[in-house]
């Protein structure tokens, strides 16, 4: 079986040290660290980890020990971005959202993990998404947050 490639933006590595969210964001971690799942991480999220505190910079190190895909910020990513900008879905203050929404779309990955509710994992918001995406002729992306895709034991 395929293994899943899932793309993760930063609140995803800050949410381990966060009680809200530490559950499901180690259980995610955990299943990036057994194989069961690949992580996809971009350039976006390490420049957002440079100013993090020094356990999620920490974590983010260990990440790129796992043999993550790591996607870079191409001429096709940053017009998708850009046209998400148009559509007014984001407003520019939140450009980096609309990025990691780009890159994973046009890497193709089986889904984007965020605890952004706010500007990524929102129905809403997904669709516009979604919309582009397909007028672009890419595939709709799928959306979640760690909750619903991460591996959780009782045994944690």
């Amino acid at each position: 079986m395929k293994v899943q490639r899932v793309y993760i933006d930063t609140s995803v590595v800050g949410g381990c040290f966060d009680v809200e969210f530490a559950k499901w964001s180690n259980a995610l971690i955990d299943d990036f660290r057994f194989g069961r799942l690949k992580p996809v991480l971009s350039e976006v999220i390490e420049a957002e980890i440079q100013d993090a505190p020094e356990p999620v910079q920490a974590l983010y190190i260990e990440l790129l020990t796992l043999s993550p895909d790591v996607v870079s910020s191409t001429r096709a990513a940053l017009d998708l971005a850009d046209v998400y900008q148009q559509r007014g879905i984001l407003t520019p203050k939140y450009y980096a959202d609309g990025l990691h929404i780009a890159l994973a779309t046009i890497a193709e990955v089986d889904v984007l993990v965020s605890w952004n509710f706010k500007h990524i994992v929102h129905l809403d918001k997904i669709r516009l998404f979604n919309a582009v995406n397909l007028e672009a002729g890419y595939k709709p992306l799928q959306i979640y947050s760690p909750r619903e895709v991460a591996t959780y034991e009782d045994d944690h």
